[in-house]
């Protein structure tokens, strides 16, 4: 991961979006007065950061949520006659 600064980025950005598309660079931070302000990633990347908990308070888990689990299992390990 390279950082660099707001007036180095103005004047490469050709370079660092070929970095990018070319794999030499993962993510590229650009600065602002020596603070992260943004970041270059490659298109289709999945963004990082505030994944998880992204739906809390949305939907309520009901208290038999895992009633099914050994069933599910046994589908998946192909055990599907066994109890």
């Amino acid at each position: 991961m390279q950082t660099i600064n707001m007036l180095q980025a103005k004047s490469s950005l050709s370079r660092l979006v070929e970095d990018i598309e070319q794999g030499r660079e993962r993510e590229i931070i650009i600065a602002r007065n020596g603070r992260p302000a943004a970041r270059l990633v490659p298109m289709g990347m999945a963004p990082m950061g505030q994944r998880l908990g992204v739906a809390r308070g949305l939907f309520e888990v009901p208290d038999s949520i895992d009633a099914h689990n050994d069933e599910v299992a046994r589908l998946f390990t192909g055990d599907v006659g066994k109890s």
